[in-house]
């Protein structure tokens, strides 16, 4: 009955339209199929489709394909800088605002309050935008910040007919993010409050194919967790859910190692599905499960490359020291490849650069000489691309540096493109840009964190760590569990600690 109402709410004259959409509950068909029918009787104007990930663009494409000529479908940030871009002198910022932000990405946030204050002191301007976008849907509006928020209302404001989905149960926030917490909850509330209708999809359209008593397991979950609640691991548990019971018992603080039996359950499982996906917490778990299943199943990297733009924005602000930039270097390696370690290279390299690479050695130290001074040659980003591009072809080829494994390739590999630009601001956006259409799948077998499985799903999934480290009692932990759990649409293994269970969880 939901997804009726939902229908006919969205297809209403109102224009203030609010779908709580819980995750595999259709969501994307029902926004796909309204703006299709909207677009295809539109006589002005386009519909806009704004989401938050360039993923959500690819779905909603493939989804309203044919209707291409009268839909805009793109992120909300990327709309942002349009509007940022024509009005950039009374914004006091440069003329080309993409680069300028992919260089920093704090600075969206910054770029973001700066176009709603606009819009709010201009109404006129959110009056234009209507016309051209008559009729805007909003994709994963939990995501949303404050600025983004008002700047969708404000072309509400001006005329246009609103329709957003959104789940407040799927925004992760970032790490102490209490007050952000909060802070959402209050705007969905107002939100709601403000909206001429809000109905909410409860059909679990995700498992139909999988396991039905999974996803009404998992809504039930998503109630619980939302209520405050613990997620009942006793008695009667659906089909295709599994418990495994162990501890991580690595000595080492980023390490990941089970007992013997409980580590061969889990082999078991990824040799017996042929698609698995992988799920933690953190992003150092993550890396700690891929070392355990010996590095072949791979880390998936998603769309956002955090250590590459912090790479960029370094460099730049260090060029021309060849021992900062080596710093730069090495601190990104470090974030996207283990086994490069201070005893192993970094000191030596380090120590090389700031004498001039002058002395004599042989083996090793005379590699880590020889790749110092491509820094001192080029201290700046054409440099440091250089010389990963040589660490990289060291690693397939000197025994010496076998130790160094690079777990995001994609990200490692998109730093040495940026080399073979002559501006790093456009090589930077180019990258992207390629990152953008390349519509990279996933895997049969990754492993991602929680976060950049956002939006994805997958038939088995294999949830780690749930104890009380990755999953405290705290909004963003119960926000962090449910969307873990409702990635699986035909079988969820989760495994649980036995010495230290989330307090989420009753076992």
């Amino acid at each position: 009955m939901s997804d009726n109402l939902a229908k006919s709410a969205l297809r209403s004259e109102e224009r203030l339209v609010l779908v709580e959409a819980p995750a595999g509950c259709g969501k994307t068909f029902q926004g796909a199929l309204y703006a299709c029918d909207v677009a295809s009787s539109l006589k002005l104007g386009r519909v806009l489709i704004l989401t938050h990930t360039h993923a959500a663009c690819d779905a909603f494409a493939s989804n309203t394909m044919g209707h291409s000529r009268n839909l805009d479908i793109r992120t909300i940030d990327s709309l942002i800088v349009e509007i940022a871009t024509a009005y950039h002198i009374s914004l006091g910022i440069p003329l080309d605002v993409s680069t300028w932000v992919r260089l920093a990405p704090k600075r969206y946030l910054l770029i973001a309050e700066k176009v709603s204050k606009l819009l709010r002191e201009s109404p006129i301007i959110s009056q234009s935008l209507a016309e051209r976008y008559p009729v805007v849907i909003c994709d994963e509006h939990q995501d949303a910040n404050e600025f983004q928020e008002a700047l969708i209302l404000a072309l509400h404001d001006g005329g246009a007919k609103v329709r957003i989905f959104g789940d407040p149960m799927q925004r992760i926030f970032p790490d102490g993010g209490r007050r952000d917490s909060d802070l959402a909850k209050q705007r969905w509330t107002s939100l709601s409050e403000k909206a001429n209708v809000y109905e909410r999809l409860c059909v679990p359209h995700r498992w139909k194919c999988g396991s039905p008593a999974l996803g009404d397991w998992i809504l039930q979950v998503r109630d619980a967790l939302r209520a405050g609640n613990k997620v009942n691991l006793r008695g009667n548990l659906p089909a295709g859910f599994e418990v495994i019971v162990a501890d991580n018992e690595s000595k080492r603080p980023a390490g990941y190692a089970l007992s013997k039996q409980r580590a061969k359950d889990i082999y078991s499982i990824e040799k017996s599905y042929p698609a698995l996906l992988v799920l933690a917490a953190h992003k150092s778990t993550v890396e700690a499960v891929h070392s355990f299943f010996g590095r072949r199943i791979p880390i998936w990297e998603g769309h956002i490359r955090e250590s590459l733009d912090g790479l960029v924005e370094s460099i730049e602000r260090d060029k021309g020291d060849p021992v900062k930039v080596a710093q730069c270097a090495i601190g990104f390696i470090s974030s996207v490849a283990t086994g490069f370690s201070p005893s192993a290279y970094s000191t030596r390299l380090l120590s090389e650069i700031s004498s001039g690479c002058q002395g004599q050695c042989t083996g090793k130290p005379a590699i880590l000489q020889e790749m110092g001074r491509i820094l001192l040659s080029r201290p700046d980003y054409k440099g440091v691309a250089a010389f990963l591009g040589r660490l990289s072809e060291l690693n397939r080829t000197n025994y010496s540096f076998r130790n160094v494994h690079i777990d995001y390739k994609r990200e490692f590999a998109e730093a040495i493109r940026i080399g073979e630009y002559d501006d790093v601001e456009i090589g930077l956006a180019e990258t992207a840009r390629r990152r953008s259409y390349s519509h990279a799948s996933l895997p049969l077998k990754a492993i991602s964190t929680i976060h950049k499985a956002k939006g994805l799903e997958g038939s088995n999934v294999l949830l780690v760590g749930c104890d009380d480290k990755h999953f405290q009692n705290t909004d963003e932990a119960r926000c962090k569990l449910y969307v873990a759990l409702s990635r699986a649409q035909k079988s969820l293994t989760i495994v649980v600690s036995a010495k230290n269970p989330s307090p989420l969880l009753e076992i």
